[in-house]
């Protein structure tokens, strides 16, 4: 299967994905606004998320996938099988631990993310809704190893759509399981929390079939001696050496989101929220493109990697990062240029008012600024983990952290939570930069001909369509419309379908090869 065929697979799964995911949102901040309570929710459920995006989907995926693919490549399938049973009965154990911890900690872990919920009265609730979905790190985590497995073997539909299931679950829950828990006299978001679980149990059933059917369903170990074995398997360990610097590198990124969610919780009732409803749009993008190209490329990187074809390594980086270049940064204008539109339009509905529209619309032009480092890097930091050098990510990632940080100091007490994403797209330029320093340092990536002329052509398009999104922002009352639902979805609709056919009409016109540059 070709890389865009792979590519597409991934990004129209993803898509369904995002989509759902936005209506998920859409019906969320519909029913309930943005409040404490909201806050307490979306602070809940970034608890187990953190622990996911560290552990499972961070520097277990980093360090597993690669050594994974290597094993496959010289040792065979039955090497690689004994491997995946020993990694995933250490997996089974050490989370089922992890889980009962959470649950015990729950307070422990809501005051270190968000102190600030004790000011405004949504702790004791996030407390309670950490317990109920803490354990979703363990389903998400054994997804990410039943991930990681599916992808080096080349098949990727059933890992990139499992995320809709959760969005379905916890749709269904907001829709039908809200009403019920209001009439029973409980707090209707609690509703949200338990169908948040139900989607992790949902993603995990649905990778066992996948895996039957190919043979590499893992067996866990439940006796003493079959834990030693697996524990003393030379990949387990070797998996375990690179998770340690791959750990402290996703940790920067994680303490960073950690730090802001805590000072964005001392910003007033509905900061949290407003930021992570900006974050959700301004993932969108980032999936779409970024996660993606990289889960496509990190089992080839890897295999080019093991072969010393340096060749190979350094074009599939260019061709990742020609797409980024020509996809994502229209999609980053769109976001400065373009923001009232999409949050009016998915957001502006029943709870959600006028003020919540503009503090979320400042949150996501500073998420616009850096979308391009923040799409990037997906495709980018691949190329360390490939190498299997987790390091030098690492290294880069800590002096981000302190930019970061630094850069909160200047902006967010001009900017409140807008300045929280403004500081975050900043740093991600900066970090982009340094790993594409990186890699051209290390010889492993050489910037293929006509760069020059393919960034000018794609900023020219890019300016066209900002000039007309412009115009539509500024001469359409996207607020005042909300009377009006179906014609203001039919005008978003047509904007972004009419900025589409510029934007590639113009490429097409100035000599870029649509069609071949994605034939690979």
């Amino acid at each position: 299967m070709s890389l865009l065929k792979s590519a597409s697979i991934v990004s129209l799964l993803t898509l369904a994905s995002r989509i759902t995911g936005l209506v998920r949102e859409q019906l969320f901040a519909s029913y309930f606004g943005a409040s404490a309570t909201t806050d307490a929710f979306q602070v809940a459920f970034r608890i187990p998320n953190l622990l996911r995006r560290l552990f499972a989907e961070g520097a277990f995926s980093q360090a597993f996938v690669p050594i994974l693919g290597e094993t496959r490549v010289r040792q065979g399938d039955e090497a690689t099988h004994g491997l995946i049973n020993s990694v995933a009965t250490v997996l089974f154990w050490a989370l089922l631990v992890v889980s009962v911890l959470g649950v015990i900690g729950a307070p422990v872990l809501v005051w270190l993310m968000a102190s600030g919920l004790q000011e405004s009265g949504g702790f004791d609730m996030a407390v309670l809704m950490t317990r109920w979905m803490f354990p979703y790190i363990g389903f998400m985590s054994l997804v990410a190893l039943s991930a990681g497995v599916l992808n080096t073997w080349g098949h990727f539909a059933v890992p990139a759509a499992t995320p809709v299931l959760l969005n379905v679950s916890v749709i269904t829950a907001t829709v039908l399981g809200a009403p019920l828990f209001r009439r029973w006299g409980f707090d209707p978001v609690l509703a949200v929390a338990i169908g948040v679980m139900l989607g992790g149990v949902l993603q995990l059933g649905i990778q066992v079939p996948a895996l039957r059917r190919r043979g590499m369903l893992p067996r866990i170990a439940f006796s003493v001696a079959g834990v030693k074995r697996a524990w003393h398997h030379d990949g387990v360990h070797r998996i375990l050496r690179q998770m340690a610097p791959a750990l402290l590198g996703v940790s920067v990124a994680q303490l960073s989101l950690l730090v802001n969610t805590q000072i964005a919780s001392h910003l007033g009732a509905g900061a949290v929220s407003w930021l992570t409803f900006a974050d959700r749009l301004m993932e969108f993008p980032t999936a779409m493109l970024g996660v993606a190209l990289g889960v496509v490329l990190l089992p080839q990187l890897s295999r080019a990697q093991a072969g010393g074809d340096t060749k190979q390594f350094s074009a599939l980086l260019d061709w990742g990062l020609r797409l980024v270049v020509m996809l994502a940064l229209p999609c980053a204008v769109a976001l400065l240029l373009f923001p009232t539109p999409l949050v009016a339009v998915l957001y502006h509905y029943g709870a959600f008012q006028d003020a919540d529209v503009a503090q979320t619309v400042r949150a996501l032009m500073g998420y616009g600024v850096g979308l391009m480092g923040l799409v990037s890097i997906k495709i980018l930091a691949p190329g360390f983990y490939a190498a299997q050098d987790i390091r030098t990510p690492v290294r880069i990632g800590i002096a981000v952290l302190v930019l970061t940080q630094v850069l909160n100091v200047v902006f967010v007490p001009l900017f409140q939570q807008a300045g929280l994403a403004l500081s975050i797209g900043l740093a991600s330029l900066v970090n982009a930069a340094w790993l594409l320093r990186g890699l051209k340092k290390a010889g492993r990536y050489t910037p293929g001909p006509g760069w020059l002329g393919f960034f000018a052509r794609v900023v020219l398009a890019t300016s066209l369509l900002g000039v007309g999104m412009w115009w539509a922002a500024e001469h359409i009352d996207w607020i005042g419309l909300r009377a009006q639902p179906f014609v203001r979805i039919g005008l978003l609709a047509g904007c972004l379908v009419a900025a589409g056919v510029v934007y590639f009409g113009v490429l097409a016109a100035t000599g870029v090869k649509l069609r071949q540059m994605l034939r690979r």
